[in-house]
């Protein structure tokens, strides 16, 4: 299924039926007063957040919803009929913008969350409300309230406790497949991964935390540089951060380079949102199972830990440091599951 992560909609709440006029008209019962019944409500437009869904793309195609109208009221007290509420059905995780003020409306990060977008118009009152001591015979009726219009844009920020980073070809896809039952694109060349892709992984004792594969960022990408930019919004979502680093093919074992690119890539997702940098994080040195990689493990460990970070060395291939990563992962997702859970 195609990944579609933005949508504008168009919604209309239903008009409220009208009241009636109308008389008690009976044999053997004169003047018999006031007996118009009140119109029904308008359906509302509700959007209802659906963890079967994972993308926007149904709003793609359509763009506009309209719930009914309410009846209108009848004679002999009998009230119009209210229509069912529209519910629209969008991905958790949906935040939801007025297009035209910009603001933001809801978030919608657990299932079954909702937003009544437009609401229904209220039906009017039948004659038989406005009877009174100096008024016996009304003539008066309410029209039912007009439905709401509004235009949204729609944003998908995916829920997911572990973020992968990295630049491109580092392995991310091939971990997230090593540890999940996710299948996103592996192939040897970058940018593979176009879009996010979500995985659940097993840990602690019938415990388990969904891990996101982010498409691959370079330099530039909180401008708008590169594929990865688009979906840097994915990674705020996040509760823990795996940054993975690698030797490229090609080049010489290199240290300095190593950590260059690592510090090139956090001044990226601080440039794009601070709080990204605030994130627990583990770096994970991938494809260790290649001499050249494992060559550069001993030099990065004593940099970054100098600096606060744990560094696990990985291999997908051989499965070596995948259960050491996990379990560290997994602490810090329980850890911070106190502060919010997924996605906090």
């Amino acid at each position: 299924m195609k990944f579609v992560d933005e949508a504008e909609i168009n919604v209309k709440s239903g008009k409220g039926g009208d009241g009636c006029v109308s008389f008690r008209r009976e044999r053997y019962i004169p003047r018999g007063g006031p007996n118009g019944g009140d119109g029904g409500r308008g359906g509302s437009v509700i959007l209802r957040a659906d963890q079967q869904l994972s993308t926007l793309l149904d709003h793609r195609y359509t763009r506009h919803y309209r719930a009914d109208s309410g009846r209108p009221g009848m004679g002999k007290d009998r009230y119009g009929a209210s229509s069912q509420d529209l519910i629209v059905h969008v991905p958790v995780g949906t935040l939801v913008y007025d297009r035209d003020t910009n603001e933001l409306l809801s978030d919608l990060n657990r299932h079954e969350a909702e937003l009544v977008a437009a609401r229904g118009g209220a039906g009017g009152r039948g004659n038989i409300h406005f009877k009174s001591s100096t008024q016996r015979a009304p003539t008066k009726a309410e029209p039912g309230q007009l439905g709401k219009e509004r235009r949204l844009r729609l944003e998908l920020k995916l829920l997911a406790d572990v973020g992968v980073v990295g630049f491109p070809n580092t392995g991310k896809s091939t971990l997230v497949s090593r540890i999940s039952h996710a299948k996103p694109k592996i192939a040897d060349y970058p940018f593979t991964t176009l879009v996010p892709t979500l995985g659940v992984v097993a840990a602690g004792d019938n415990d388990s935390f969904v891990i996101a594969d982010v498409p691959g960022l370079i330099e530039g990408a909180h401008q708008g540089i590169g594929l990865g930019h688009r979906f840097l919004k994915h990674v705020e979502r996040c509760t823990v951060l795996v940054h993975l680093i690698t030797w490229e093919p090609g080049e010489e074992p290199d240290p300095d380079l190593l950590i260059k690119r690592f510090d090139s890539l956090e001044r990226e997702m601080e440039l794009f949102d601070s709080e990204l940098a605030g994130k627990p994080r583990v770096v994970a040195i991938s494809k260790i199972d290649l001499a050249e990689a494992r060559s550069l493990v001993e030099a990065a460990t004593k940099h970054l830990g100098s600096r606060g970070f744990t560094l696990i060395p990985v291999s997908s291939v051989t499965g070596e440091g995948i259960d050491r990563l996990v379990l560290e992962l997994y602490r810090l997702v329980k850890s911070r599951g106190v502060e919010g859970g997924v996605g906090s």
